[in-house]
């Protein structure tokens, strides 16, 4: 095997490879051979084919096949030679023909930058610290009884908290919703999750009336044509409906699947819970912030266009977006992502930092945790190579995070549980 290379730009390289022409005819052979005792053809007997026919019938897809297989193992054989470790598949080109007894390919491809040794004593990290405490297990049993509740018509007048029903259309300048009659809306009064200018001006009103006003509705109104705008708006209320929630009792706590124990036993389930949800939380600040100061302070570093690309194209297709325009939308994202993964990677390597299979088993068992069949989601990870590569990366990941942690200059901000799960709430 003969080797030669090309670099082009500081991470291109094209490696050419020839191979004796003899090493392909005889996979080939080798292949029909083996096809011919096993083959099964209608008017010949098992074994008995002749080679004629096994060639005509199957010579095509054995040569390219051969011609694949020879040209993987050759690639890295190739690599390791010349000690490239490629960022990516390469992207192959061949005639497939014998020239001079010879068979050629090029193997185009990208490969990981050099990075040198890392020091990250300098690097100045932000760890949010906050706990689970009982006044976070009652709001959030509160929220739950929210979820749970039920409405009842009322005839009193509307208040904040009540469930309406209403009719109305919209005129401003330029437009009308709808184009013609009204439109139907239920809403709950306060929530602002339509229009909290126009809720307002219900409450107080009963079902049956009708009234005028100017609203001025909000950027993010769920109406596209009235998001921003301000219009005179005709309103009919239609009905008018009161929460009632239900009682924290044994009732209330066996809905949630909870048969013994009472509630302190949903109490411990709801903090677990929680504690699990702001662990996740937690980490994802920490490591977002540890990402961010590590890739900051490595400005110098070659990234594989390659990867960027990938990368970018896989952001824009979870985002519903394939075009070309979308892709390049998320370059930067996608740049720093992949940079942080080689950065990573590359501390875990200087620092010989393991994957813990125990923290794989408990990151599985915590994620089964939230399903009502929790062996059968460990079952799927274990059958699922790629589901499973997935959950090990992500574990490696927090594991060099916890590391950086440790070794860079990290200071801690105590938060509550409320200003860690809804900040800016």
């Amino acid at each position: 095997m003969q080797v030669s290379i090309e670099n082009f730009g500081s991470l291109g390289r094209k490696l050419t490879v020839r191979l004796p022409a003899q090493r392909l005819e005889d996979r080939v052979r080798s292949r029909l051979t083996e096809l011919s005792r096993t083959a099964r053809i209608k008017g010949f007997r098992p074994g008995k084919v002749p080679a004629k026919v096994i060639e005509q019938r199957f010579g095509g897809q054995v040569r390219n096949e051969a011609l694949s297989d020879m040209i993987g193992s050759s690639f890295q054989e190739a690599i390791t030679q010349e000690k490239l470790r490629p960022a990516m598949q390469p992207s192959i080109a061949t005639t497939g023909r014998p020239e001079n007894g010879e068979i050629e390919y090029t193997a185009t491809f990208e490969v990981l930058p050099e990075i040198g040794k890392l020091d990250v004593a300098a690097l100045e990290i932000v760890k949010p610290v906050a706990s689970v405490t009982d006044a976070d297990i009652d709001q959030m049993i509160e929220t739950l009884r929210l979820q749970r509740r039920t409405w009842a018509q009322v005839e009193r007048a509307a208040r904040e908290g009540d469930m309406v029903l209403f009719e109305y259309s919209a005129q401003g300048e330029g437009f009308r919703h709808p184009e013609s009659g009204m439109d139907r809306v239920g809403a709950i009064l306060g929530s602002g999750a339509y229009s909290r200018d126009l809720e307002d001006k219900i409450v107080g009103r009963s079902s049956g009336d009708t009234f005028k006003a100017h609203i001025d509705f909000p950027s993010t109104a769920r109406t596209p044509i009235l998001a921003g705008k301000s219009a005179d708006v005709e309103v009919h209320l239609v009905r008018v409906q009161e929460a009632a929630l239900p009682a924290i009792d044994d009732a209330f706590v066996a809905s949630f699947g909870v048969k013994e124990g009472g509630m302190q036993r949903f109490r411990e389930d709801v903090r677990a819970n929680l504690e699990r949800e702001l662990k996740g939380v937690l980490m994802s600040r920490l490591k977002a912030d540890a990402l961010d100061k590590l890739v900051a302070a490595h400005p110098e570093l070659e990234i594989p266009q390659g990867l960027v690309e990938a990368e970018a194209r896989q952001l824009a297709q979870q985002a519903g977006a394939q075009t070309a325009e979308a892709v390049a939308d998320y370059h930067g994202v996608a740049r720093r992502r992949v940079g942080a993964g080689l950065l990573i990677a590359e501390l875990a390597k200087q620092n010989q930092i393991r994957l813990e299979a125990q923290r794989v088993r408990e990151a599985l068992a915590m994620i089964a945790s939230t399903y009502e069949e929790p062996q059968q989601v460990v079952e799927l990870y274990s059958r699922d190579p790629q589901l499973m590569s997935a959950l090990q990366n992500r574990v490696m990941e927090d594991q060099v995070v916890e590391w950086l942690a440790e070794h860079a200059k990290c200071n801690e901000q105590s938060l509550s549980f409320n200003d860690v799960m809804r900040p800016g709430a």
